[in-house]
């Protein structure tokens, strides 16, 4: 299917003055008629009266107003006539109907939230006590950028640690035609594609950098995780999910990584392990200056000759001041009066 976009004038004021002009001739002629006293004026008064409250009213419904950034699909008796993109006043054939299956259609994203909360118009019961504003009602498709949210979802990574994620979509509808019969719902439509996706290239990376791990798909190990490499999870993700809505007349302006972190199940104990982690680190930092501290103090007393140690002298030595340097707590000094030996 593919899109037309009307170009017609914009005469839907015109139209609007004409019909109500006509409906002004239409009522005078019905009062004269039932005022005059000439033969046959009743007939006159009867054919006004039944133009003007069964014909009259029918050029209304095809004056479409169009606000910037929404657009208007019709149809005549089943066939798609076209699409109205520009701003303005129109009027189009009366018996056209407008065509969008995702008017009523709540998602987590804006415009629909601000809607659902009693924003933008006031909330109509439609009997299934579902809460409509007087937007929804109309069938015009929104050209804005919306941004999607679609809430945290609880992946395992490639290494099978379930992690919870939410991403933020940002997306418009591009091909009108496309977005309204290619697809039965463009709005379900795009959120089910956004939670396959988000599967799909979550499943391919590790949380946190892990030895062993191709997430570039060249055979090589690198170091592409969820948290350190978000930047180019979020652009797969982003040609993921186009690539699927593209036949749905939908563009994906961008995609982003709203919240990221451990399941609540392993939180705890994903925590742990990352302390341990850099308690080992810095154990090993610690004991590197310390070793490298304690061969300058042996070079520099060797090089003044402050005194000659021997070798068992020099493992005691080498063994107080790393047992003093590497040790948690403050050491205690012990001052010997008496001789070295």
């Amino acid at each position: 299917m593919e899109e037309k976009i009307l170009t017609r004038r914009k005469n839907g004021m015109a139209v609007m003055l004409l019909t109500l002009l006509w409906e002004v001739l239409l009522l005078a002629g019905f009062i004269w008629g039932l005022a005059s006293d000439l033969p046959g004026m009743w007939v006159l008064s009867v054919l006004c009266g039944v133009i003007l409250f069964l014909v009259s009213w029918i050029p209304y419904c095809g004056l479409k107003v169009l606000k910037p950034q929404e657009a208007l699909v019709l149809t005549l008796f089943g066939n798609y006539v076209g699409t109205l993109k520009e701003p303005g006043f129109y009027f189009v054939n009366p018996f056209c109907t407008s065509v969008n299956p995702a008017a009523r259609t709540k998602l987590a994203q804006s415009g629909d939230t601000a809607r659902s909360s009693g924003e933008g118009g006031f909330k109509i019961s439609m009997g299934d006590n579902t809460g409509v504003s007087v937007d929804d009602l109309s069938k015009k498709i929104s050209l804005k950028s919306m941004t999607l949210n679609n809430g945290r979802q609880k992946i395992n990574d490639c290494l099978g640690n379930p992690v919870e994620i939410g991403i933020a979509v940002i997306w418009k509808v591009k091909d009108t035609a496309k977005a309204v019969f290619n697809v039965d719902n463009y709005k379900e439509y795009l959120s089910l594609q956004c939670d396959s996706a988000l599967r799909n290239i979550v499943r391919i990376y590790p949380y946190d950098v892990s030895p062993n791990v191709d997430t570039t798909g060249d055979g090589m190990a690198d170091e592409g995780s969820l948290r350190g490499s978000s930047e180019a999870v979020a652009n797969q993700i982003r040609s993921e999910i186009q690539s699927k809505v593209g036949d749905a007349g939908l563009e994906i302006v961008e995609a982003r990584i709203t919240y990221l972190a451990y399941a609540p199940e392993i939180a705890s104990v994903m925590l742990q392990r990352q302390q341990a982690s850099a308690i080992v680190d810095a154990r090993k930092t610690i004991v590197d200056g310390a070793v490298g501290t304690v061969e300058m103090a042996l070079e520099r007393l060797s090089e003044k000759q402050v005194v000659n140690l021997d070798e068992e002298r020099k493992a005691a030595m080498v063994s107080n001041l790393l047992v003093v340097l590497c040790g948690n707590r403050d050491a205690q000094p012990v001052v010997n009066s008496g001789s070295l030996y």
